[in-house]
């Protein structure tokens, strides 16, 4: 589910996102894929060259032992071959040693110089072989032991039947073997049960071949290792030679030595099995009677490929990287240069018709931003055609507004200077006259920047016309910030709200009519309050010049022609956000409120 909400969010509406991720996981299937036939080939590789090593260490140490059994065997062929030495060997296994040293010394003094003797023949042997611990030549008919240490001189032990196990255990191996030594030999001779193996031949009187003894030879089982000298660097595993009775005669890890191993006994040489999680090979050699064994665990031979297995898996992860980031470099840029035009068409979608995209590129996605930017370049000549033409027009309709203005001022104003002339021939006619002709000078003299101050100005002069008129029975109240005074605001913007007061809310009758003026200034507005006390208007009067200055209908005439003219050039320069608002309630008042820009737009101030 989590991975469905995912591809929801951001693959299911991203083109290339989606694209990105179906070529990203061919490549990676592909890598993968590839990756694991190498690593199968190598691995392959690796165990067939490992067992190769085991199959010729094992070969090694077969031939090492061969020779050693096959130097034992010379080495009584050569008691054969020599009459002489034959016929001593045989007069020492047959007779006891005070006669056998008689009898050589009978021998000497009849003159026979060529006479070998046995004892040093084989004394002899041990030195010419380093690797031989010790040289022993069994009597059956006397149950005597010859000792041979390869450091001391020859010795004669005994070994009765009734006080030892060694005559029946010389007895019981009368064949040619290769074994680990007999422990009751062992400790007739005094030797140490060190790693040993040995050689026992039968010796037969060669003129009766009757076995008239055993020769044992016992060798230092670690020499062993000497053969496996081209091959323990790489070497794994275990090597284990077995006896016929399968002891242990060499173990290359040094803890087998001298058990039975009674799983192995039906081995057949050459063959390669497993057995727990070991990989078995054997080679056996049925005349001395022994087999070498490889044992090598699965995990050994996995190590053997495991660092070609971390590179294959390293350059695998390098060229998945590489497979994900080009093809997404490479679809990115196609990405951010789609993103840009979408970007631009949303711009384009908001009103910014002077935005371009910059594609310098002749590809599919460069012909569409050039198609796009002479789209715009066509749209904005369309613009200037047809919507400066309606600014035109609406500067028109501004113009012919305030021309219907002034007029209508105009006479209103001279009718009031007029009736007040005929009534009294006071001295605030001088005033009076005064101050229409400083309004009318405001009006005509043409200004850059036409401010707050300006038409405050203006609407106090009007005001102070009344003022002089009506003297006790009316006053009126301007407020504004110095700061808001030197704002641009449109001309006669606000003095047609005061005629409305003057010709159709005040109560002449009374003495208390007021009106108030105040600007405030909020985060986005500047509002003008105008607010008397006088009639004020009647509520489906109040609708009707609410509805006629949303333009849903007309008044006759030039009824509220001043609100209407405001409300209209307001609307016209700076949009539906701006205007006059009307509240009144008949007998009470009415409050006029007038919205302009803040901060205002200085370019159509003076319109």
């Amino acid at each position: 589910m989590r991975s469905l909400s995912l591809y929801r969010k951001y693959f299911k509406d991203n083109m290339f996102l989606r694209f990105t991720l179906i070529v990203s996981c061919i490549f990676i299937a592909t890598i993968i894929a590839f990756s694991y036939l190498v690593l199968l080939l190598i691995s392959d590789s690796a165990v067939q060259r490992q067992m190769d090593i085991q199959r010729k260490s094992m070969e090694s140490v077969s031939n090492y032992v061969e020779n050693k059994y096959q130097s034992v065997q010379d080495m009584l062929r050569d008691v054969y071959r020599d009459a002489s030495l034959a016929s001593n060997t045989t007069f020492l296994l047959e007779n006891p040693l005070s006669d056998y040293i008689e009898h050589r010394l009978d021998r000497f003094l009849l003159g026979e110089q060529s006479t070998s003797n046995a004892i040093q023949y084989f004394q002899n042997k041990i030195d010419d072989d380093p690797d031989i611990r010790s040289l022993i030549l069994y009597s059956a008919n006397q149950q005597v032991m010859y000792y041979y240490d390869n450091r001391r001189q020859f010795e004669r032990i005994s070994t009765n039947a009734a006080h030892s196990f060694v005559p029946d255990s010389m007895v019981l191996g009368e064949e040619s073997v290769v074994s680990v030594p007999n422990i009751w030999v062992l400790k007739s001779i005094g030797m140490p049960t060190a790693p040993l193996f040995s050689v026992k031949l039968p010796i037969n009187n060669k003129s009766s071949l009757l076995n008239i003894g055993q020769l044992l030879v016992y060798f230092d089982s670690e020499a062993i290792w000497q053969a496996m000298n081209n091959y323990k660097q790489d070497f794994k595993g275990d090597i284990l030679v077995l006896s016929a009775q399968n002891e242990v005669i060499f173990d290359s890890s040094g803890k087998g030595y001298g058990r039975k191993l009674p799983k192995l006994q039906e081995i057949n040489a050459g063959e390669e099995f497993t057995i727990e999680g070991m990989v078995v090979t054997s080679l056996t050699q049925s005349q001395a009677g022994y087999t070498v064994i490889s044992l090598i665990s699965k995990q050994e031979l996995a190590e053997t490929y495991s660092s070609a297995r971390s590179t294959i898996v390293s350059i695998a992860l390098v060229c998945i990287l590489f497979a994900v980031l080009l093809p997404a470099m490479f679809i990115s840029n196609f990405a951010k240069r789609t993103h840009r035009i979408i970007r631009f068409t949303r711009k384009v979608k908001n009103g910014d018709l002077n935005t371009r995209i910059v594609d310098g590129k002749e590809d599919e996605l460069g012909q569409i931003a050039k198609s796009f930017n002479s789209m715009l370049d066509e749209l904005n000549q369309y613009i200037d055609q047809v919507y400066k033409a309606e600014i035109k027009q609406k500067h028109t309709e501004i113009a012919t507004l305030e021309a219907r203005v002034n007029p209508h001022f105009l006479y209103n104003t001279l009718e009031v200077i007029r009736m007040r002339a005929i009534s009294s021939g006071a001295k605030d006619v001088g005033e009076m006259i005064y101050s229409l002709s400083m309004l009318f000078k405001s009006y005509v003299r043409p200004k850059q920047k036409y401010t707050f101050k300006d038409e405050l100005e203006a609407c106090r002069l009007y005001l102070e016309l009344f003022r002089i008129r009506y003297k006790d029975r009316f006053a009126y109240t301007i407020e504004c910030s110095t700061e808001l005074e030197e704002l641009p605001v449109l001309k006669m913007s606000l003095q047609p709200v005061i005629e409305n007061y003057v010709l159709h809310g005040m109560r002449t009758g009374q003495t208390d009519n007021v009106i108030r003026i105040g600007i405030t200034a909020e985060p986005e507005h500047i509002r003008v309050t105008v607010t008397d006390n006088g009639k004020g208007i009647a509520e489906e009067r109040l609708a009707r010049l609410r509805e006629v200055l949303e333009d849903h209908g007309e008044l006759s005439g030039s009824e509220s022609f001043g609100l209407r003219s405001i409300h209209e050039r307001l609307r016209l320069m700076y949009g539906k956000s701006y205007g006059v608002e009307l509240e009144s309630e008949e007998g009470s008042g009415t409050v006029v409120t007038i919205t302009f820009p803040y901060p205002p737009k200085e370019e159509n101030a003076d319109v």
